[in-house]
């Protein structure tokens, strides 16, 4: 494993996406581990071997995200060992992901459960009352992602009277976007900051009590124990909701503005954006409601 990571950051890969192939094959290996009494060898790897694997996970009832993930590890994997001459024959090349429909939009949260959560974060104890409540309300304002939140210093932050922006220097593909920061957003900060007793400029943004930069499954936790006592049970609620949260917001107070919304979400394609104009599952719900045939006989 360890030639092929280091083969994957010299592609310069996000260090998010590392981590990720790295968990995805860790997650094979296990598997293979409790299936076959031989030790996992790269040159003994067979195409049966990865259907039986995807079976698995499908029997599990992992999501078709979830499995098409960790197969595309295993296929670059194999692309990577053909390459250097270790597999003789791609094994991966002919394995169909699962089939993967996307015809309604993200779930977000409720404006009541947006409240909800953020009364929880304000009463956060230990003194992290002002650092949960600006992280939450820079995921709902500005839609950032949680490795882009985990990565932010605190020269990273402009805030005037009335504007302010935040620079995400290294986005997914290692691209920069600059978004800008409401009003609400840039007091949670401030508030947030001058708690912090003047931090250095390069000091992370969000600290730990230990005074060290929170990672990326420390804010997850965060979030998740939130939404726990904030008791939002309708989703399951993570980092990446409270981004739906701002996508769905964004275009239902701008609607059609697709390309803006691109831009502050740092899509490179507008198809990936285009998922928060489907109907969502209560909108379908609704039309049918209102249908005309919706009589008793």
């Amino acid at each position: 494993m360890a030639p092929f990571l280091a083969s994957l950051a010299h592609d310069d890969l996000a260090p998010a996406t590392l981590r990720g192939y790295r968990y995805d094959l860790r997650h094979f290996l296990a598997w293979h581990r409790t299936v076959q009494d031989r030790p996992f060898t790269l040159e003994g790897l067979a195409e049966y071997e990865l259907i039986a694997y995807r079976q698995h996970m499908v029997a599990a009832d992992r999501r078709p995200a979830t499995v098409n993930r960790r197969l595309d590890a295993l296929r670059r994997l194999c692309r990577w060992a053909r390459g250097t001459g270790a597999l003789a024959a791609d094994a991966a090349h002919d394995v169909r992901p699962m089939r993967t429909t996307r015809n309604r939009q993200p779930v977000g949260l409720t404006e009541i459960e947006v409240h909800a959560l953020l009364r929880a974060a304000g009463a956060s104890s230990h003194g992290l009352a002002a650092r949960n409540y600006a992280m939450v309300q820079l995921m709902l304002q500005a839609g950032l992602r949680v490795g882009e939140v985990a990565a932010l210093a605190v020269a990273d932050i402009t805030m005037n009277d009335r504007s302010g922006g935040v620079r995400i220097r290294q986005g997914k593909g290692l691209k920069a976007r600059e978004v800008p920061l409401n009003a609400t957003a840039r007091r949670a900060l401030k508030q947030h900051l001058e708690r912090r007793q003047a931090p250095g400029k390069d000091a992370a943004l969000f600290v730990s009590s230990r005074e060290t930069a929170m990672p990326v499954r420390t804010i997850q936790a965060v979030i998740t124990s939130l939404a726990r006592r904030a008791r939002l049970k309708r989703v399951a609620v993570s980092a990446h909701t409270l981004r739906h949260t701002f996508a769905l917001g964004y275009l239902r107070d701008n609607p059609g503005r697709l390309v803006e919304l691109a831009s502050l979400l740092g899509h490179e394609s507008l198809d990936t954006t285009a998922i928060y104009t489907r109907p969502s599952r209560d909108d379908l719900a609704a039309d049918l409601e209102r249908s005309h045939l919706n009589v008793d006989g």
